[in-house]
């Protein structure tokens, strides 16, 4: 393996073992070779199984909560799927950080889950008003940002739970692309919206660097532990895809070779 050189690069050297996420496609696979500039150098505390089901996980919630948005202890956030993978790594981070997590779930298994795992509130969105919940549990303020994974489901609830000048962050699409109406952010209190994407969040080598020096810190620690609740061989791929899109599985999910 190539050395990775320059400034505020970890460096990989031969025999390390090593992570990544946002490269080119090609991890449904049993070997690949990569260059060195995206690989990210595993501290021996964390295994390869975590790896695989944290990195994108993990950066993603580390960004979301380092960078996006000034937020600060004593902040109330809303989040939906807080039973994924994204949601349980976020919500105990953000418990880390002092912030109040309301997630939204489908199912009792679901609420649970992330009740343990850091959310102060839960909302069972099948079977009440998001937004109404959130405004109830905010004394009707309503929350300075919104994390919103869904997409087209839940924009409309997302913006009606916002405090006035409050920020939506649209980042998945697991419903579908919502259309936005920029005049409905006007109608809400003059939202802001952004569509934020992991790659452009550790594109420079320091940042990323800072970013997953964070979030592996927290794991190594055990502050912060990941959950695998399904295992899948590599040849049953397919299958993984549709229980993540049927809603049927928590946590992490990771091919087994």
């Amino acid at each position: 393996m190539i050395e990775a050189v320059g400034e505020g690069v970890t460096h990989v050297v031969e025999g390390d073992r090593v992570t990544y996420t946002g490269s080119a496609l090609g991890a449904y696979s049993t070997e690949r070779v990569m260059s060195a500039a995206p690989l990210i150098r595993l501290p021996d505390e964390i295994s390869c199984e975590t790896a695989a089901a944290m990195t994108m996980r993990g950066l993603t919630s580390a960004y979301l909560l380092r960078r996006i948005h000034p937020l600060k202890a004593g902040d109330t956030v809303l989040l939906h799927a807080a039973a994924g993978g994204v949601g349980l790594i976020f919500s105990q981070w953000a418990k880390l950080l002092g912030i109040r997590v309301i997630g939204t779930v489908s199912t009792e298994e679901k609420a649970e889950l992330a009740s343990a795992n850091g959310c102060a509130h839960i909302v069972h969105y099948r079977r009440e008003n998001v937004a109404e919940r959130v405004r109830e549990l905010t004394d009707g303020a309503g929350v300075p940002v919104v994390f919103d994974s869904v997409g087209k489901d839940t924009v409309a609830g997302s913006m009606a739970s916002l405090q006035r000048r409050g920020l939506l962050v649209c980042f998945g699409t697991s419903s579908g692309v919502p259309p936005l109406d920029a005049m409905q952010l006007v109608l809400h209190g003059s939202l802001f919206v952004t569509r934020p994407a992991l790659a452009d969040y550790i594109a420079e080598p320091a940042e990323r660097d800072a970013l997953a020096g964070e979030l592996f810190g927290h794991v190594a620690s055990g502050r912060i532990k990941v959950q695998i609740n399904q295992r899948y061989d590599l040849k049953d791929a397919a299958q993984a895809h549709r229980d993540m899109e049927a809603g049927r599985t928590t946590g992490s999910s990771v091919l087994v070779l």
